[in-house]
């Protein structure tokens, strides 16, 4: 009986150890799997916005790098993926990919077309845009169904701070496609609603984020810099049909969306 108490007690203190020393490492990995993932959304969207840039400023180079290095840095962020929790999330990412591919191939078509004769034809670009809504759409999917499969939710304030960055991303696409309408056709950046209300809905997220009991000093001052960036484009983003400065919105939401992922890795970690 003593060997077997012996043996018992010596496989519960495995399992201990099992768990104090894996369980980390398992939470970890949805963690680290929806950063990405949510990373990958932000460069796949920021992809067409730098396209829009690339045809309304005419070839500029500058934008035709940037692509390269949106689709870079979404391909990178793919395939740091690991593996995913449950079926329902491999099928959403093997769907993804799928659509990913025709994506990059559809951009890079577009690109040579106005390298090649410098414009672009309607038709391409409106498939574009529409695939470019599908990938949103899957992914967003996909973080719902890694959340669901894995049993693990993103901190509250980091998932605001992160849509917060979406929302921007949403917002410089928006404009960036009004500002190099082709053949007088304006494709938006996957919303339904008016840049106006887009615009009304960050300042007030926003406001909200400010306001967050959670915030450390780091946190409002970082927030507090966003906030100032925010406000030099507010009113040419609610001016959009005046005069139209897509350099300057462009710039500045980048920036802007580079402090709300910091602001989001704080919250992140200030849950451990």
């Amino acid at each position: 009986m003593s060997s077997r108490r012996s043996l018992a007690f010596s496989l519960s203190a495995l399992l201990v150890f099992l768990f104090a020393f894996v369980s980390p490492s398992l939470l970890a990995a949805p963690a680290d799997d929806l950063l990405r993932l949510h990373q990958l959304r932000l460069a796949t969207q920021k992809s067409l916005g730098d396209f829009y840039m690339y045809n309304g400023m005419e070839g500029d180079q500058r934008y035709a790098r940037m692509i390269g290095e949106s689709l870079q840095e979404a391909q990178g962020h793919l395939d740091a993926l690991g593996e995913m929790p449950g079926e329902g999330a491999k099928a959403l990412r093997s769907q993804w990919q799928g659509e990913w591919q025709g994506y990059r191939d559809g951009l890079q078509a577009l690109m040579e077309a106005m390298r090649s004769q410098g414009y672009t034809d309607l038709q391409p670009v409106a498939d574009l845009a529409d695939s470019n809504q599908r990938l949103m759409a899957i992914a967003q999917e996909l973080y719902q169904k890694i959340q669901q499969e894995s049993g693990y939710s993103v901190p509250t304030l980091t998932q605001q701070s992160r849509e917060q960055s979406l929302l921007m991303q949403g917002i410089a696409l928006d404009y960036a496609s009004r500002s190099a309408s082709i053949g007088g056709s304006f494709f938006g950046g996957g919303e339904e609603r008016a840049i106006d209300e887009l615009v009304g809905e960050f300042a007030s997220k926003l406001d909200g984020l400010n306001r967050a009991q959670q915030n450390t000093p780091e946190i409002s001052a970082a927030l507090g810099s966003i906030g100032t960036k925010w406000r030099y484009i507010e009113k040419s983003l609610l001016n959009y049909n005046e005069n139209s400065v897509p350099f300057l919105v462009s710039k500045y939401s980048d920036s802007i969306i580079e402090g709300l992922e910091g602001v989001a890795a704080q919250y992140a970690a200030n849950q451990h």
